[in-house]
């Protein structure tokens, strides 16, 4: 009976893992196709195609590594599974119109994490200030030094998808 139990433990770890991992890939989260908007863009942005030939996907950008975070970001998905259902987003009109409010709550949650799923493929000991322009390199030295309390999200907002309209300069 402890073997049985062990087994199906094992066995139901490994479908659910299998199935946690499944929607993290690209062709999972791109299958919707509200995502095709923000697809295509992605597909324009250096985080797709670069001179280094590393590829972010979108779980790299928007789910976190560690088990945990992991699992709270797919219960909060939850949420967005509903709003498809109700087709919340369900034309490219509705998608822009709402597209300010999504990119702010993403923004925000990066905020609160200290941009921690940027920082899984970015660190600071591998950049190369010197290789930076001399603006971008200063700036970056006092995020670096914790001297600005910013964090990644607050100068790159806009790296991988267009800026909702309405989102002004002076809004940085």
């Amino acid at each position: 009976m402890l073997l049985g139990g062990a087994l199906s433990g094992i066995i139901f770890w490994g479908g659910f893992n299998t199935v946690v991992e499944q929607t993290n890939s690209l062709a999972f989260c791109t299958s919707c196709h509200e995502m095709s908007y923000v697809y295509e863009e992605y597909r324009e942005s250096s985080h797709y195609k670069n001179a280094s030939g590393v590829r972010a996907i979108c779980s790299d950008c928007h789910v976190p590594r560690e088990w945990l975070p992991k699992m709270v970001r797919k219960a909060q998905a939850s949420n967005e599974l509903y709003h498809k259902m109700i087709g919340t987003i369900d034309t490219p009109e509705k998608f822009e119109a709402r597209r300010l409010e999504m990119a702010e709550h993403v923004w925000e949650s990066m905020r609160a994490t200290d941009s921690r799923e940027c920082r899984n493929c970015h660190s600071f000991e591998a950049m190369d200030f010197h290789k930076q322009e001399r603006r971008a390199a200063e700036k970056m030295q006092k995020v670096v030094d914790n001297k600005t309390g910013e964090t990644c999200i607050e100068c790159h907002k806009g790296i991988a998808h267009k800026l909702p309209e309405g989102y002004g300069d002076d809004d940085d």
